[in-house]
């Protein structure tokens, strides 16, 4: 019996045992007359949920042969691999790009190419950064749902007059940084209280700080974790530890609240710049409608001048799991959120950019004229940059991100140097990205 077969049994015998915890009617399927009953899931709650159940409820009162079941469901994620394996999955899960390569290795997901070509949606339909990224090993195993680009968030009124636009504000990270060590403020402890810049707010992308240095964490099927431009990047994230003090940055970062309140550091004004998704000015306009604001692209080293304009993209995606009872029926479900009009609209519901090519001036218009985001084309601008990058396909991304997150508190604490966190970090994850390609690729 190979790993992966005993892994499987394993999966499966966990499923059993979760079914008196979870309950098998998690997947159940309410008849509705004459119809196919289609159950999603989705991780979403709140606002968001409500969102995509008015595109559920629009599909099912556009036909009447299908009906799709919406629920939200936490650990979406885990749930619908443990579901998949035990023979009893959703129809549609609504998971991370960043799960992708797992799902797929794992041959958790329906190949979703053929269907796709037939309705027509292939590469000329999207934005060539986040369709790229959902073709994986010569499949496609997702069409998106809603994506969103990243950038630096600037309150122009903590930041000196003289670059307080958006045209005039630094455009190198060296004159990000000098910006950073001016604006910042201590009292009369010397407690730190505002921060023009910390690479450690908010802290969700920490594996892609070497790519706006020029890095890759995987090339040509290798690991290059601890690459120059990679201990680079972690030099600069170090930087901010020396010039702020690491106890002083926890101490005071210790103290920030949920980003969705009013209490966010940088609605707050605690942090003076802070890099952040299209979704950010959503949350600002709800919860600080009257601060004064802009985007503008992260800043590139001055002496890579070609990677000006570059951004993180990433992306909610809908997938079918293997096993699914409704595979054609779910698709139609799926391609009906594709449609131009549905995916402006859920897309402006989650306060994010079109994945599409084609996008409406009624799209950009709404977002400024209620002021919601008066930057949304430059985050779509952003998403169509040729720079434009999205985390590396790899099936063991959940591993590689975690320890280039313990890498990087290493670097901020002062523990290690660059050096050395990214060393080790490339050795524990070579030795799992082997054994990796041994048990389950079978390479």
């Amino acid at each position: 019996m190979t790993a992966r077969e005993v892994a499987g049994l394993c999966i499966a015998a966990a499923v059993m045992v979760g079914a008196a915890i979870e309950g098998s009617s998690v997947v159940t399927r309410k008849p509705e007359a004459g119809r196919v009953t289609v159950i999603y899931w989705e991780k979403w709650t709140g606002d968001e949920a409500t969102e995509m159940r008015k595109v559920v409820n629009a599909f099912n009162t556009s036909q009447d042969k299908i009906f799709v079941q919406y629920l939200s469901i936490s650990g979406v994620d885990t749930k619908t691999m443990l579901a998949t394996a035990g023979g009893n999955p959703p129809d549609v899960a609504g998971i991370w790009l960043d799960q992708l390569c797992e799902f797929s290795d794992a041959k958790a997901l329906t190949d979703l190419s053929q269907m796709a070509r037939e309705s027509g949606l292939g590469p000329d339909y999207y934005i060539k950064g986040y369709w790229d990224p959902l073709n994986y090993r010569g499949g496609l195993w997702a069409l998106p749902s809603t994506p969103a680009s990243i950038a630096l968030h600037v309150r122009s009124d903590l930041v000196p007059a003289d670059v307080a636009t958006p045209e005039t504000f630094p455009k190198t990270i060296e004159g990000l940084d000098k910006l950073a060590e001016k604006i910042s403020k201590r009292n009369s402890n010397g407690d730190l209280v505002m921060a023009g810049f910390l690479p450690s707010d908010p802290g969700w992308w920490n594996w892609a700080w070497g790519m706006y240095f020029g890095g890759k964490l995987f090339d040509a099927d290798k690991l290059t974790i601890d690459s120059p431009e990679n201990v680079r990047a972690f030099h600069w994230v170090q930087s901010y530890a020396k010039r702020f003090g690491a106890k002083e940055v926890q101490s005071f970062q210790s103290g920030f609240a949920n980003f969705a309140s009013p209490q966010d550091p940088f609605m707050l004004g605690k942090v003076a710049t802070e890099e952040n998704g299209v979704w950010k000015g959503s949350y600002i306009h709800v919860f600080k409608p009257n601060i004064k604001w802009f985007a503008v692209p992260f800043p590139y080293p001055e002496d890579r001048k070609d990677l000006e304009g570059h951004s993180n993209l990433s992306q909610d995606i809908l997938t079918i799991p293997r096993g699914a009872k409704h595979v054609k029926e779910a698709f139609e479900f799926i391609r009906f959120v594709q449609r131009q009009d549905v995916m402006e609209g859920l897309c402006e519901g989650h306060g994010k950019n079109s994945p599409l090519q084609h996008v409406s001036e009624e799209f950009f218009n709404s977002f400024i004229t209620s002021n919601r985001n008066k930057y949304i084309r430059l985050f779509d601008e952003l998403a169509r940059s040729p720079k434009a990058f999205s985390t590396p396909q790899i099936g063991v991304l959940p591993q590689l991100e975690n320890e280039m997150s313990v890498a990087f508190q290493e670097v901020s604490t002062e523990e290690k140097t660059p050096e050395e966190a990214l060393h080790d970090a490339q050795e524990r994850m070579t030795a799992l990205w082997d054994t990796y390609k041994d048990q389950v690729l079978n390479q």
